[in-house]
């Protein structure tokens, strides 16, 4: 089985290099550096035996901050690299740790790749976010003696499913793993499944729950909303995929037939479709205020399109209703937490797949509420706009479900440090 998947991921690799150019195309920045990916990358650019942590994209690097700020503070002589695969992870990287961390694209799991990687680094311990995993690179930590921590580790039902197809490769994978940290009761016992040893599993909750929000945010949202509209309803439709867009768009026009006022945040969640949803916009007769033209809107204004990276949070502290995409989709949803810790109410569609157990909590807490298709969406958020006290209220129960599942970074750093000594 190991050695298929070598076949086939080298007969996939030109593919793969051709993909990278291709989006290139409406992203630029997938063409630079493209060489780190084959193993190759500049010399002295980097700290030397570092901490690596591999974070697919924005979300978990998002999610790893808490879990930085605790490595800072307990290993202050170890340096800290981060892998993405995207450019938006990279500059996500960079907008939140700045040049306090290094970064580098995460190398294609072929073993003579991954070699490369490991004699030019030389990590002491390498944390991967969530799901990735990856039996070239996994198999090679473990022969050059890195251990491998899975932290804050997620797997769907769906996704477990689908792993069984090759299960000896991911039992041979998971047994490799030096611990998993996993988020629910639900996701290890998946994990366990399919091979991994249960004295090396634990469950530590969600390091999303560990988000901290700066003061300044508020004060940046009061002045976001002054110009925006202070006496207008604000709805914000946060990280939505291709096909959720006029979806919402019907969804807010049912709305404004009740609130003739309403204005909608539309933030799409990959740069290279921003235009895309602009067009989207201006060929149903709306009249769009892009956020990288400027801030303030008219009040004749229906559509504000956040077309920049790094600013979710201060526009979600700015709404007054908080709808999160990839789940009027069946992509699988994307994080709640954030609008729930600012005490902002959240709607989503059917498809949260991906963040069940966290869906759940909040749903079950009464700080979430989820619909069907999109004239569910639209009544409920008619609903809110119709009864401040229950929208505050819902925000208000959002907060404090997050505030009671703290403490997942300190469990987690708790098997980093066994793992380090």
């Amino acid at each position: 089985m190991r050695l298929l998947y070598r076949v086939l991921y080298l007969g996939f690799l030109p593919l793969l290099l051709l993909r990278l150019f291709w989006r290139g195309r409406s992203n630029p920045a997938y063409r630079h550096r493209w060489q780190e990916r084959f193993g190759y990358y500049a010399r002295g650019s980097f700290g030397l035996r570092p901490i690596w942590i591999h974070a697919v994209s924005v979300g978990e690097v998002a999610a790893a901050v808490p879990l930085v700020k605790g490595l800072r503070e307990r290993y202050p002589d170890y340096p800290v690299l981060f892998t993405t695969t995207t450019p938006t992870g990279c500059d996500a990287v960079t907008r939140q740790f700045g040049q306090s961390v290094s970064h580098a694209y995460f190398p294609y799991d072929l073993a003579f790749i991954v070699r490369r990687f490991l004699a030019h680094f030389q990590p002491r311990l390498l944390l991967l976010m969530e799901t990735e995993l990856w039996p070239n690179v996994i198999e090679g930590c473990q022969q050059a003696g890195v251990a491998v921590l899975l932290v804050n580790g997620r797997l769907s039902a769906g996704s477990a499913r689908r792993y069984r197809w090759i299960q000896p490769l991911m039992r041979q994978m998971l047994e490799a793993l030096t611990h998993a940290a996993m988020q629910s009761q639900a996701d290890a016992d998946r994990l366990c499944d399919l091979g991994a040893r249960p004295a090396r599993v634990s469950v530590t909750g969600s390091l999303k729950f560990d988000i901290q929000i700066a003061p300044s945010v508020y004060e940046e949202a009061a002045a976001l909303r002054r110009r925006l509209g202070v006496n207008r309803p604000i709805w914000m439709a946060a990280s939505t995929r291709p096909g959720e867009e006029g979806l919402l768009l019907e969804a807010a026009a049912q709305v404004r037939a009740r609130f003739p006022s309403l204005l909608l945040i539309l933030s799409p969640r990959h740069p290279e479709r921003f235009v895309e949803v602009l067009d989207l916009c201006t060929r149903a007769g709306l009249k769009v205020q892009r956020r990288s033209a400027d801030l303030r809107c008219e009040a004749d204004t229906t559509v504000f399109l956040l077309d920049s990276m790094g600013e979710l949070t201060r526009f979600y502290a700015t709404c007054d209703i908080a709808f999160v995409g990839g789940s009027l989709v069946p992509l699988g949803g994307h994080n709640v937490l954030e609008p729930a810790a600012l005490g902002i109410p959240i709607v989503v569609g059917p498809h949260m797949f991906n963040f069940l157990e966290i869906t759940h909590k909040l749903a079950a807490g009464g700080a979430l509420q989820s619909a069907p298709d999109v004239a569910g969406v639209s009544a409920i958020v008619n609903a809110w706009f119709a009864d401040s006290d229950a929208r505050d209220d819902t925000g208000r129960r959002g907060r404090l479900i997050v505030e009671a599942n703290r403490g997942a970074t300190h469990r987690i750093l708790t098997r980093v440090d066994d793992a380090l000594r």
